[in-house]
């Protein structure tokens, strides 16, 4: 297929995916769940208002949000999903309250008995008690008495109460993480909103606004024909495009390798401009961002043993598990970004062979501004969750509370500022390049629009509000996670590559980029649209669940030749004798193909289909797939960037192939014992107690606290410590390079 037909099916599949992916955005705005004027009991008593539901939604995420347990399954894994043990507490008590309307205690009664409550219990919460003329949510006085007793109990958890103490350990949850009973009254509110879009069917309907999720079959929340309809529907369309991709690739497959390769390396030469050059700074930064991470993942690991501290120091006074996990989370975005950021600031000079007037000025001006955001970002997370800020300067300034984009909106728009510099000065290198109408003008136009793409698309994350629809800021949250880190930076990556082996000489021209844009077609085909399967249970219509099954599906398809990318990408290091020299960035992006295949395929597909996700979102299977994908598959990759922007600033000699060697496979051996022994079990048992017991207890403190689940928590200390030498390692080396130690003789 000629280059110009593949353009046409990229645009058709582009156009048609965003329109899709709007056009189910506004359904899910027309159907999103009432938050109502008031909630009132019966008897006309006012339980809460519409405000008291936003604002305890900011009191939610200024103390860390989905970083402190979850709501609707997005979020930290230590507390509870508060949804489901809301849910689960509040029919405990319900059934009390039924049975002492009619002078009987619950316990007490025989089985049939309690089996007429049962039912009462499901009537009285499935039941949409939405008066949509008055806009008012209506509780029956019983319920209003359960939410009363609820909100004393959470009351107590979140405050001081010394009762509380044990759980909070258990929870990781400080003892003051909320000091003021105002607050605490109006989150107490959204607790019980957000509660009640699980359990309530939507009009017309049997299944609730979050399609029967959590799983709770003592409440009538059992899986919907939909979820095993489509769930089926994806693995078969996924087995069909495998055999056509497969067919595809017999049919039309080109030979990349080149066939004579040059007999020195091409880039040996090229001296690096100045603004490449100021692009080592960078690398400085992301291996010092590398080991805070790393200290960060410690402490956060560690409070899932002892939630209180850390080897007895009370650590959780000064540094909260929700302030460890999100500097964890965000540190990771960061370094990673900033090493894929430097990498095309080193390639767009390299590529045009143009030096702008005032580019190194540019580098560095973006440098700093970086710089402020990280030390901003992470500042105002710390003030946020140690509730030093308003609600409405949380929101600026702090704590969002929404997973990976946890920074304050201010720290947003800056490094939304940030990008779109960095994008000012791609293009203005890029630009003597993009007018000559030579063999790499569609790999450069590609490259150009992919850059376009970072730079803007992160500002789907100023879509929603302060106060905006939990359903709706869930739509636009993954927009940026799914979109922009997991599309159009790994089209980013991919182009790179490309241009990296083209420019050595590897690659024919001509079938890389047919390849180039082949694989962006496919990626981009399922992975628009696939954005929706991170909302099958976020107060969504069904519609969005069954594009979401079918177009995650599509995912999938371009990793199942995965193994032919690692193995031409190993045969390139093979290829001669000058390529050794880039041997370590190489394995870089074989590794990256395994981990592709591993994290992002295997055990991404394993949490996707929607009968799947139904009962294990938000337990350690996600972490398990989270890991893997994001460092095994971004962070990985991004290291190999790294090494290639160094070998270009470091020509002339030989590297200490021990110290990065030992980095290399420290690193990927750590990741795996991580997951494989720590992770994964643990993912495996909790849903094991999913799906037999309910989704409530999978999360619970009694099953999280049993000997087992902590002896597999220290199971993670086998694989941290290899993952944290081996980073190391790898900063050991990147210092040895500017003061020789990680240099050896002359190439």
């Amino acid at each position: 297929m000629t280059p110009k037909k593949l353009w046409i099916w990229l645009a058709v599949v582009m156009a048609a995916s965003f329109a899709v992916l709007i056009f189910y955005g506004t359904e899910i705005y027309r159907k999103i769940p009432p938050i109502p004027e008031k909630v009132v009991s019966t008897d006309g008593t006012v339980i809460a208002t519409a405000q008291d539901i936003k604002d305890g939604q900011n009191v939610w995420q200024s103390i860390g949000g989905q970083t402190v347990g979850s709501i609707w399954g997005h979020g930290a894994y230590i507390a509870p999903d508060w949804t489901a043990d809301y849910l689960h507490r509040e029919s405990l008590l319900l059934l009390d309250e039924l049975a002492k309307k009619e002078g009987k205690v619950y316990k007490d009664l025989p089985d049939d008995e309690q089996a007429k409550y049962q039912v009462l219990l499901k009537k009285e919460l499935r039941t949409n008690t939405f008066n949509e003329s008055k806009n008012e949510i209506v509780f029956s006085p019983e319920r209003a008495e359960v939410q009363k007793q609820l909100s004393q109990y959470y009351s107590k958890l979140f405050m001081n109460d010394a009762s509380m103490a044990k759980l909070r350990d258990q929870y990781a949850i400080p003892e003051n993480t909320i000091k003021d009973t105002g607050r605490m009254a109006k989150m107490n509110a959204f607790f019980a909103w957000s509660t009640w879009v699980c359990i309530t069917e939507r009009p017309g309907d049997d299944v609730t606004y979050t399609n029967n999720w959590p799983h709770d079959e003592s409440v009538g929340n059992v899986p919907p024909p939909s979820l095993h309809l489509w769930s089926g529907f994806s693995i078969l369309l996924l087995l069909g495009c495998v055999g056509l991709l497969v067919f595809y690739h017999a049919r039309n497959k080109e030979e990349e390798i080149s066939g004579a390769f040059p007999h020195e390396d091409p880039l040996r030469n090229m001296k690096p401009t100045p603004s490449m050059k100021a692009t080592l700074k960078y690398i400085w930064v992301v291996a010092l961002l590398i080991l805070v991470q790393m200290l960060a993942g410690v402490v956060t690991a560690h409070y899932g043993v002892e939630g209180s501290g850390f080897y007895g120091i009370p650590l959780d006074q000064f540094l909260p598990q929700s302030v460890s996990r999100s500097w964890h989370v965000q540190l990771a975005i960061f370094w990673i970004a900033t090493s894929w950021l430097a990498t095309g600031l080193y390639i767009a000079p390299a590529v045009s062979g143009h030096e702008p007037k005032y580019q190194k000025l540019g580098v560095n001006i973006l440098f700093g501004a970086l710089l402020i955001v990280v030390l901003g970002s992470l500042t105002g997370q710390w003030l946020g969750v140690m509730q030093k800020l308003g609600l409405v300067d949380n929101f600026l300034w702090g704590h969002q509370g929404y997973e990976y984009v946890e920074l304050g909106r201010v720290w947003q728009i800056l490094l939304l500022i940030g990008l779109i510099l960095w994008l000012i000065l791609m293009v203005r290198a890029l630009l003597p390049a993009l007018k000559r109408k030579d063999g790499d003008r569609h790999l450069l136009i590609l490259f150009t629009l992919s850059s376009v793409a970072i730079a803007l698309f992160y500002g789907a994350g100023l879509m929603y509000g302060r106060q905006t629809h939990m359903a709706i800021a869930e739509y636009w949250r993954w927009w940026v996670v799914h979109l922009w880190v997991e599309g159009f930076f790994e089209v980013f990556a991919t182009v790179v590559a490309a241009f990296l082996f083209t420019r050595l000489g590897l690659l024919r021209l001509k079938s890389a980029t047919n390849a180039v844009l082949f694989s962006t077609i496919i990626f981009l085909g399922g992975g628009i649209l696939g954005t929706f399967h991170h909302l099958y249970f976020s107060a969504t219509p069904t519609a969005v669940l069954a594009l979401g099954a079918t177009f995650s599906a599509l995912e999938i398809v371009p990793l199942v030749l995965i193994g032919y990318e690692a193995y031409q990408n190993y045969q390139l290091s093979k290829s001669t004798l000058w390529i050794q020299a880039y041997k370590w960035p190489i394995y870089c992006f074989i590794a990256m193909c395994f981990w592709n295949f591993l994290g992002a395929g295997i055990f991404g597909f394993a949490i996707n289909p929607p009968i799947a996700l139904y009962y294990i979102q938000g337990l350690n299977t996600t972490a398990v797939h989270g890991h893997a994908a994001l460092f095994g598959v971004y962070g990985i990759l991004g290291i190999g960037l790294m090494m290639f922007v160094l070998r270009g600033l470091y020509p002339d000699r030989q590297w200490n192939d021990k110290l990065i060697g030992w980095a290399f496979w420290m690193i990927n051996l750590g990741l795996l014992v991580m997951v494989s022994i720590s992770l994964l079990p643990i993912g495996i048992m909790q849903s094991v107690a999913s799906i037999k017991e309910g989704y409530w207890y999978a999360r619970s403190a009694e099953f999280m606290q049993t000997d087992i689940m902590h002896f597999l928590r220290w199971m993670r200390v086998p694989g941290d410590i290899l993952l944290a030498v081996g980073e190391l390692l790898l900063v050991i080396f990147i210092i040895g390079l500017k003061f020789g130690w990680s240099l050896k003789e002359k190439r």
